[in-house]
């Protein structure tokens, strides 16, 4: 494998895992990081350093890159700095994009973060560049970021999420579904939607918690607007609070229940469980 692989977002909850394993697997890999220096962690690829809003890095990273995998941050100007790497991949001359999306990006237009993504897919199916997009559900790595400390500090976690189940996949099955869709061909403009092999409700999450982790873990169902005034006190901008809080609405409308075989497909390997996720995190929830 000769081609360099662009990877955007790469220290990044799915970036790093698309890091590593292009990288396990023996490609040739640039990661885009924010500083060179902060990224220790990604051996044995090329650093460059990456702004989405700073477009002479936007070009710089892009120049003499075959394929890209481009992940964008939950920003308010999304949308914008997607067009602007689809540009500048053209440009450059870049044969494939793997496009991180969100499941419900064609079937949600109510939903920002849906609204928003599909922007940026058409984006790229305008521009005449190949393609694959990824519509992954939400992640088992989410209850690390978003839930772990107070499943640490306080046994529970809070979210308004109602009863509803959810398909939940972790990033390491995609990161390992982008391998195959970088390295191989016959997955040009095709669209796949990445889930778990399961769904389940977050009362089920914490059973599991609870039984892996040795202690009562506990799931509370919260009002939005008590979720929407915790994200405030903690300084999230506010298109981002209504992108998250509209993704909850619908995962808590059950839009987010259906289970997709696409990791066992591509892969060959049955997608990694939240329990065997939370025994190979669950120093994370009781450092």
């Amino acid at each position: 494998m000769t081609n360099t692989i662009l990877v955007t977002g790469a220290t990044g909850n799915v970036g790093g895992q698309v890091v590593k394993q292009l990288a396990a697997a023996g490609a040739n890999v640039r990661a885009a990081v924010r500083s060179t220096s902060r990224a220790e962690g990604l051996t044995g690829v090329e650093l460059v350093e990456f702004d989405f809003n700073k477009p002479e890095t936007v070009q710089a990273a892009f120049e003499g890159a075959d394929k890209v995998f481009l992940a964008t941050p939950l920003v308010p100007n999304m949308v914008e700095i997607e067009a602007t790497s689809v540009e500048v991949a053209k440009k450059a001359g870049v044969k494939h994009i793997v496009k991180l999306s969100v499941m419900g990006a064609d079937s949600q237009p109510e939903m920002i973060l849906a609204q928003m993504h599909r922007e940026g897919e058409k984006k790229i199916e305008d521009s005449g560049i190949s393609y694959t997009f990824f519509r992954p559900n939400s992640f088992h790595q989410n209850y690390i970021t978003y839930t772990g400390n107070t499943i640490k500090s306080q046994n529970a976690f809070y979210l308004p999420l109602g009863d509803e189940k959810i398909s939940f996949v972790d990033t390491r099955d995609i990161g390992a579904v982008a391998v195959a869709v970088l390295t191989q061909s016959g997955h040009e403009g095709k669209t796949y939607e990445i889930t778990g092999s399961e769904a389940l409700s977050n009362a089920q999450l914490a059973e599991i918690l609870s039984n892996v982790l040795g202690r009562q873990i506990n799931y509370v169902d919260i009002p939005e607007d008590s979720a929407r005034n915790a994200m405030i006190e903690i300084g999230m901008p506010e298109l981002q609070i209504d992108m998250v809080l509209g993704l909850y609405a619908a995962q808590k409308a059950g839009a987010y229940s259906s289970v997709s075989p696409v990791v066992e497909q591509i892969t060959g390997k049955k997608p990694i469980t939240f329990e065997q996720f939370v025994r190979d995190y669950a120093q994370v929830f009781t450092g």
